[in-house]
């Protein structure tokens, strides 16, 4: 069986990404409250005005604190999953996904479309500043790297092989991302 190119490519990513060396251990107070947090955002908050948050400065140190090896990993140092067995590659409910980081929402689920490359992919963000865009040049390659425009975590690629109405495809880690229905609610 003969492998394309680029999925080598991406599997060599991956394993250069997961020897992260600096993987220490996180406190866990500190996370389940960040997990705590994320959790109980509901749909109409993420969509209200109020959602609109200032930049999330926290030192790396901080972050560790509050995201997982493998959050942090993705998040922080740019690394990327494994495709096609991640969290969000085939979850098509409706609602929000929101940086995990920080909370900001990124992009809707009426953007969400199955690209095959096995990763969650969207044609557009949520709004135009909810992400910026910054070259890359790891791995031998030239790419457009996507970051939450809040708290500049690292979430996946832009590519310009995507659907109308944008032509982009934002490739994005699950890890990256906190899905929040539609039906979640104020209770």
């Amino acid at each position: 069986m003969k492998f394309p190119v680029n999925y080598f490519l991406f599997a060599l990513i991956f394993v250069l990404t997961a020897c992260d060396t600096h993987g220490q251990d996180q406190t866990a107070a500190t996370q389940q409250e960040h997990e705590k947090f994320l959790n109980n955002l509901t749909y109409e908050e993420v969509m209200s005005n109020e959602s609109k948050l200032s930049k999330a400065e926290r030192s790396e140190e901080e972050w560790r604190d509050i995201l997982s090896s493998e959050e942090f990993r993705i998040l922080r140092k740019k690394g990327t999953e494994i495709p096609f067995v991640n969290k969000y590659n085939s979850h098509y409910e409706e609602g929000v996904y929101v940086c995990k980081a920080c909370g900001q929402p990124l992009f809707h689920s009426e953007t969400k479309y199955n690209s095959r490359s096995g990763w969650p992919s969207f044609y557009a963000p949520i709004e135009e500043d909810a992400v910026e865009d910054r070259e890359d040049n790891s791995f031998f390659m030239t790419r457009t790297e996507t970051i939450c425009s809040r708290c500049e975590s690292h979430l996946g690629h832009v590519f310009e092989d995507g659907p109308e109405p944008t032509g982009l495809r934002y490739c994005m880690n699950s890890a990256a991302l906190k899905f929040v229905s539609k039906d979640s609610s104020d209770e």
